[in-house]
């Protein structure tokens, strides 16, 4: 057992060939282990940056203990971990950790405050828009214990190993998007406890600095981090239900006309569902070291509860907050100054002990951005063979940087980077899903042709991926004509209510699955794979 005593949060073993094949020239005889284990690809060359006194260096920081070495070689069934009752409870706590953040309530902030919704149609949007993403997350976590791979290698067997490609760097993006978030969060929070004796540069440095070093150290520290960072949480939100609850005004209506409001309702519902449709892409990282036997319905449910409830409670919070806010004393103009003066003032009338909860509200920013830049580092390494050179805790290292310099520079532009950013979550994540759910089903299921899963990095075992690229790119074509944002209003958009609505997501998943089962199996009659 490994020594977090946990089968999720194993420490790399003494086998990871990833770690062995970066640091040295490793001559293996693939014979000595089963035969569906390695191909070539899981013993890499030296890499020239991994060389003499580098080399050196990077073993010791590998060798730190705690730290993970792999990076996203497969981990193999006789690495895997055994699991109990315990490996579900630790899926669900996960999630439930990852979840349980203050920038859950801030996007909750932006349904009665810039989409003029009442409270029975944001909590609406909120619990549905969020049930359905949830969804993403949960069926691609089920190929992590079965497989072994990382989720951006299973999209190879669903896109291509070029295509699959396009993913990880919208995966990139998404997920630093969401790190520099969660660090402007944490600085204003930071700032407005400590007033003008700490700056919300140096609250989004400190923050930053914190989600980058669990990050480092990888899935051990990052499990046994999620396993009890929600405690902490709990009770600071459930302080600030206490506090902030009686101001809430539950009998605020939408506002305007039926087809403006009913427009505004779909933006608010796709900016829910993008709110963590964005974890699909990283669904199956944290389950490589589940064993293969482990239940799919039981990994699914576990993943799906543990972000879907912590999400709603936090987005629920935050719209009961945005009710108030013109109502009561202090919070319009605490929200004038920054999300954190906000949070700040509602546990007011609570003295030092209200500063203290939000102080643990700016923390949870680790447990809700430290596996973004985890899984970050995976889809850098995914991209080709110079990705894969580079150590992954080198790759979280150079995120923390980007992620502490973008925070600074936008520190004073949060809500425009949510109504901006998010969105485009949906656009990139929707026609990728259906592309896989629809391979899966279709194609794998029901021609009963199962995965070779140590065909990873085997290019002439896997998918060419046209079928997938071309409809993926119809499915984007469908999400332009259909999206709604401040800098662009798709034609299909702004046909919807009175000033157009957002239904981007929903065309892309349309046009992506009308094109996607005739193109594949061309592909397949052509091509043959």
């Amino acid at each position: 057992m490994n020594p977090l005593h946990h089968p999720g949060a194993a420490q790399v073993p003494d086998t990871d060939l990833e770690r062995r094949g970066e640091l040295k020239n490793v001559s293996t005889n693939v014979n000595s282990v089963e035969s569906d284990a390695l191909d070539h690809h899981d013993n890499p060359s030296t890499p020239a940056l991994l060389k003499s006194r580098l080399a050196r260096w990077n073993a010791k920081v590998e060798g730190l203990g705690g730290l993970e070495a792999r990076g996203i070689t497969r981990v193999l069934p006789h690495e895997k971990h055994e699991k109990g009752t315990m490996g579900y409870l630790q899926m669900f706590s996960l999630w439930f950790s990852i979840n349980f953040a203050a920038s859950n309530i801030i996007t909750g902030l932006l349904g009665p405050l810039v989409f003029n919704l009442g409270w029975v149609d944001c909590v609406c949007c909120v619990i549905f828009g969020n049930a359905l993403s949830c969804c993403g997350a949960a069926y691609l976590a089920t190929f992590g214990p079965q497989s072994g791979n990382r989720t951006m290698i299973v999209s190879r067997y669903f896109m291509g190993y070029w295509p699959s490609k396009l993913i990880c760097c919208f995966n990139i993006l998404n997920q630093v998007g969401w790190g520099i978030i969660g660090s402007i969060i944490a600085g204003q929070a930071f700032s407005a406890v400590n007033g003008a004796g700490l700056s919300i540069a140096v609250g989004c440095l400190i923050s930053a600095l914190c989600i980058g070093v669990v990050a480092i150290f990888g899935i051990g520290v990052l499990h046994s981090y999620e396993r009890y960072a929600w405690y902490p949480q709990m009770f600071a939100f459930l302080v600030l239900v206490g506090s902030a609850g009686p101001h809430f005004d539950t009998s605020v209506a939408s506002i305007g006309p039926s087809t403006t409001i009913a427009a505004n309702r779909c933006s608010f519902f796709a900016l829910q569902y993008a709110l963590v449709i964005g974890f699909s892409a990283a669904g199956a990282d944290f389950y490589v070291y589940y064993p293969t036997t482990t239940s799919k319905r039981l990994t699914f449910l576990s993943t799906w509860s543990g972000i879907w409830l912590p999400t709603i409670f936090a987005n629920i919070l935050g719209v009961g907050i945005a009710t108030g806010i013109s109502t009561t004393p202090g919070w319009s103009e605490a929200h004038d100054v920054s999300s954190g003066a906000l949070l700040l003032a509602c546990y007011n009338g609570l003295g030092g002990f209200g500063s203290f909860c939000v102080i643990i509200l700016a923390l949870g920013s680790i447990a809700n951005n430290a596996p973004g830049i985890y899984t970050s580092a995976l889809s850098l390494q995914v991209l080709g063979r110079y990705g894969k050179a580079i150590p992954r805790w080198v790759w979280c290292f150079l995120i923390m940087i980007v992620e502490i310099v973008c925070s600074v520079v936008g520190r004073d532009h949060l809500f425009d980077i949510f109504q901006n950013m998010l969105p485009l979550v949906g656009y990139f994540v929707s026609p990728w899903l259906t592309i896989v759910v629809m391979e899966h089903l279709l194609f794998r299921v029901l021609g009963r042709v199962p995965f070779d899963w140590t065909a990873w990095e085997d290019k002439k075992r896997l998918p060419v991926g046209i079928a997938a690229l071309l409809s993926y790119l119809i499915g984007w074509a469908g999400a332009i004509i259909g999206m709604y944002q401040v800098w662009y209003q798709g034609p299909v958009a702004v046909k919807i209510g009175g000033p157009g609505g957002d239904i981007g997501a929903w065309v892309a998943v349309a046009f992506t699955g009308l094109t996607y089962p005739p193109l594949r199996l061309l592909e397949l009659k052509v091509i043959g794979r």
